[in-house]
């Protein structure tokens, strides 16, 4: 049998002395452990987004000049119509990638789910794109795009279509950029959306065969529902990385023609390293932020998560 030990009253206070040294050494060693991740932090995030915020306030030329100027940058930003176009161009560029890359990304990933030949090929063949630096794509695309030789306007004038100036016409160009943006990306979310497919439990399924659903109901109803998260992950990374949008315009059309595919990312670089308005710049990247987290909120709060599923 077991007995029962009876701690004596000076016994007590020295096990719960023992008891907190304890604890505070493993607080010390879990606190070691996070400053690795906590000076990253500092060092790569926080320190320079204290020091942007800080030279929005300047007008700092990235050498030798740096005055004070309060509120004159942003002033002069409200009233900047090629930043006013930026912020445009950039919202449509949202507008126009990030759901049809969800839905072709989806499409593809129901559609390499099931059981079909060369499955791992065709996987692999829409994932590779996405593992190409977006510059080397960019190079790809203009050749595509080329208005004397390019496979594109060879195709349209093989069945009778004019050729067209993609990259150098203003109502083209935007597009021209976008189908490249979508191309590349579908991959990346095929893969993601494999994966909240394939965690689908199977006997929701034939419970729903069993009842009689179609493969419309089955999709609408099951589907859907159970990709919630990772439809809302897809959309909240994807708006993010539209704000961040500058490689392919850089490459394919410096911003031209006539500003019709400039963004804001791009108006930041130019501003700093071209005409070195450092502090102005600084104001650009300030509104940027401001914008992405009010996004990010925005979705945050009333996003579908996917914690409250019907799928009755």
């Amino acid at each position: 049998m077991l007995r029962s030990i009876n701690l004596s009253e000076d016994t007590k206070p020295k096990l719960k002395v023992k008891v907190k040294c304890n604890r505070q050494r493993t607080e010390k060693v879990g606190y070691l452990l996070l400053l690795p991740f906590y000076s990253f932090y500092f060092l790569f995030i926080l320190l320079p987004v204290t020091a942007v915020l800080f030279f929005s306030f300047t007008n700092y030329d990235f050498y030798k000049t740096m005055n004070w100027v309060g509120l004159k940058n942003y002033a002069n930003l409200f009233q900047d119509d090629i930043f006013a176009k930026s912020v445009w161009n950039t919202l449509r560029y949202g507008m126009m990638t990030v759901v049809p890359q969800m839905i072709f990304g989806l499409a593809v990933a129901i559609a390499l789910n099931g059981n079909i030949a060369f499955k791992k090929f065709c996987r692999s063949a829409f994932y590779t794109p996405y593992i190409f630096s977006m510059v080397a794509v960019s190079m790809i695309w203009m050749w595509m795009y080329d208005p004397s030789y390019g496979f594109i306007n060879s195709f349209l004038s093989a069945i009778g279509i004019a050729p067209k100036q993609w990259l150098f016409d203003a109502r083209y160009a935007m597009n021209a950029i976008t189908v490249m943006s979508v191309w590349k990306v579908i991959g990346y979310n095929m893969v993601i959306y494999l994966s909240g497919l394939q965690s689908i439990p199977s006997y929701l399924y034939e419970a729903a065969v069993v009842d009689g659903a179609n493969s419309w109901q089955r999709f609408t109803k099951i589907t859907l529902p159970m990709l919630a998260p990772t439809t809302f992950f897809l959309f909240v990374t994807a708006v993010i990385n539209t704000f961040k949008v500058f490689d392919a315009v850089n490459v394919m059309t410096n911003g031209g023609p006539m500003d019709s595919t400039t963004t804001m990312v791009h108006q930041i670089y130019n501003k700093a390293f071209m005409e070195f308005k450092m502090g102005y710049s600084c104001s650009m990247a300030v509104v940027m932020l401001i914008i992405i987290s009010a996004i990010t909120l925005a979705n945050m709060k009333y996003g579908n998560q996917g914690n409250d599923l019907d799928i009755g």
